[in-house]
């Protein structure tokens, strides 16, 4: 994302023409809202993301390369939401935390981003590889390569990360302390434009032409399968994974063409400029939310998933509030083996996972 301010907004030095355009409103607006949706995102997605955490570290362990996707998945989101506090913070007051704490954070926002967009799409060339080229995806879907893989994704995270960490400063304006994006001036258009362009192709476009794809021929496989109550509950899995990310995602990546395109759009005078800053704040907010789902549609979806949640609660809650409950977790025990059993492979057709 833009930083602008870990949200979008906190740039209040945009210009109509040679007039300062006042967002006092829209500051206000921020101070009150950011906070509470920020703390309650981070709450979620934390515990939700540290349970897929434990429960691949403890009882899948990482044994095949849709659980290295899974795992990094999960830490993607959590370095993303370890930012928020702090973000949070920032938009009830000024920035207080110096500069090298503004380029840390941004960074470990943006890497975190954009490494959870690509292991979004690892997940879904995997689950293409398994279903579709079955056969040669018991050669190619590995242990080793899922890691190599994952090693190059952080990388190209990290690069892809690279102009945000750069030009985003701590420094004072006007009475207020700032972390926020600074391009060089002779440059600044260009600089804009190209982190627009390349959040809306990376985080949108790249997505949804990797989904279409890939669930396109997933489908068309599925069509053949003979178990109807099977591939109808994998075509609801599929819609559900493709609707929910764009639904998340695409209100954002449009309010971040308006507003970074003002003038192409006929939008730059400040009563627009301030319903712009608005919709970043709503749109954005609401995209952090889709790391929340995440363990949801990628994890606790599946069978065996819930059931690993359920003895973990047993082994972790259960037995130290209730130490005369040993049934409950016999009882999932069994229930976890009875899967195990019954599974022929790593993955399930059912759920791609």
């Amino acid at each position: 994302m833009d930083l602008q301010v870990s949200s979008t907004t906190y740039l209040y030095d945009d210009y109509d023409g040679a007039t300062l355009c006042q967002k006092t409103n829209v500051k206000q607006v921020a101070a009150q809202l950011l906070p509470p949706l920020y703390s309650l995102v981070f709450i979620f997605g934390f515990v939700g993301n540290m349970l897929v955490f434990l429960i691949l570290i403890n009882f899948k362990k990482l044994k095949s390369m849709t659980d290295i996707y899974l795992f990094n998945l999960a830490i993607s989101d959590l370095l993303f939401l370890l930012t928020l506090p702090f973000w949070a913070h920032y938009a009830a007051n000024e920035w207080v935390f110096g500069n090298i704490m503004c380029k840390l954070l941004t960074g470990l926002y943006h890497i975190g981003y954009f490494g959870g967009i690509f292991f979004i799409i690892l997940l879904t060339i995997d689950r293409y590889l398994a279903i579709v080229h079955a056969v040669f995806a018991l050669k190619a879907r590995t242990v080793t390569f899922g890691v190599i893989t994952s090693g190059v994704t952080w990388v190209v995270a990290v690069f892809t990360s690279l102009p945000e960490i750069i030009f985003i400063k701590s420094q004072k304006e006007g009475h207020h302390s700032t972390c926020s994006p600074h391009f060089p001036h002779s440059q600044y258009h260009f600089w804009k434009s190209f982190q627009t362009l390349k959040m809306v192709i990376l985080s949108l476009v790249l997505p949804l032409l990797v989904m279409v794809i890939c669930y396109s021929g997933i489908l068309q496989t599925l069509f053949h399968c003979r178990n109807e109550k099977k591939r109808h509950k994998a075509v609801r899995l599929i819609f559900a994974i493709m609707i929910i990310y764009f639904i998340f995602w695409t209100p954002y990546n449009i309010v971040l063409l308006l507003y970074n395109f003002q003038e192409f759009f006929g939008l730059n005078n400040c009563s627009s400029s301030n319903r712009l800053d608005q919709a970043m704040q709503v749109t954005e907010t609401l995209g952090m939310t889709h790391c929340c789902i995440n363990p949801v549609i990628y994890a606790f979806v599946g069978e065996k998933f819930r059931n690993y949640l359920s003895v973990l609660f047993q082994k972790h809650i259960v037995k130290r509030f209730c130490k005369h409950c040993p049934i409950f977790q016999q009882d999932n025990l069994d229930r976890i083996n009875s899967v195990n059993t019954r599974s022929t492979g790593e993955q399930d057709v059912s759920t791609g996972l």
